[in-house]
């Protein structure tokens, strides 16, 4: 499974290449970001340490790591998996799409995610509506986290209070889809400790599924933005999603378009 991780590229699954690495492909924390698995359940996996695996969850991470059919018939014999579900898509050319469909959409706001909410890549749209998501550490960077634990002076959503419980409720509804992975478990526990809003939150033991809903950012520089936020999931990479913010009126619009232009500005984006 390493050879196979070291052939696969970031930019080959719409990743940022980030800083130079010292050994060629994707790191273990990025296929278990791209499969909606945990670090630790990867690891182990890659060692060949005995775990519980699913059809569904082997499936993922052979579609990340772009394994043929014979390669994927392999894989689910040494997990001793069935192999009627061993059969993979073909996400080569798909997972090269979403970097140009991330660049397609600017103006518009959007960013890939997994399960966790962990952003794996975004355009520059995004990264003027939310730099200090994406300048974070790639093992920090997640949006969910964001919400919940960023001082109000950097943190853009207004009304907090009001947007946070579908959004605790819907992390509910995607983590009961990984009970018992550890670094779900350590995100949760973590996340409690730091904030007691979503402490509260997940002591509600509300779910829901996920769905469209409108949500308002306050900008220092140029006002408030109204947003309507979609997500859509990628078939090639189970358990990522596209997420897409689309003003709502005129005036939200112009304000985007004015908060781009200023981090362009500054040297803060690439276009």
């Amino acid at each position: 499974m390493r050879s196979r991780r070291e052939r696969v590229s970031p930019e080959d699954v719409g990743m940022p290449p980030g800083p130079r690495r010292r050994t060629p492909g994707l790191r273990r924390e990025e296929v278990a970001q791209l499969s909606g698995v945990g670090v630790t359940w990867y690891t182990w996996l890659e060692q060949g340490r005995p775990i519980n695996a699913s059809a569904q969850v082997l499936g993922a991470v052979a579609r990340t790591l772009r394994l043929d059919v014979a390669e994927c018939e392999h894989l689910f014999r040494l997990a001793d998996v069935p192999q009627a579900a061993a059969a993979p898509d073909e996400p080569q050319e798909a997972t090269r799409d979403l970097r140009v469909i991330l660049d397609g959409l600017d103006p518009l706001p959007a960013s890939l995610v997994n399960a966790r909410s962990d952003v794996l890549a975004w355009n520059d749209a995004y990264a003027a509506m939310f730099p200090h998501v994406v300048n974070a550490p790639a093992t920090e960077r997640n949006s969910f986290w964001f919400m919940f634990t960023a001082p109000p002076e950097i943190n853009p959503i207004v009304n907090l209070d009001e947007q946070a419980p579908e959004g605790v409720a819907v992390f509910r509804y995607r983590y009961s889809q990984h009970l018992g992975d550890p670094e779900w478990q350590d995100f949760v526990h973590r996340l409690c400790a730091a904030s007691p809003l979503f402490a509260r939150l997940w002591a509600t033991h509300n779910v829901a599924p996920p769905r469209p809903c409108n949500k308002r950012f306050r900008f220092p520089e140029v006002g408030e933005i109204a947003a309507r936020t979609t997500h859509l999931d990628v078939g090639a990479l189970p358990g990522v999603r596209l997420v897409v913010y689309t003003p709502i009126d005129d005036a939200s619009r112009d304000r985007l378009a004015e908060l781009r232009a200023r981090a362009t500005a500054a040297g803060r984006l690439q276009g």
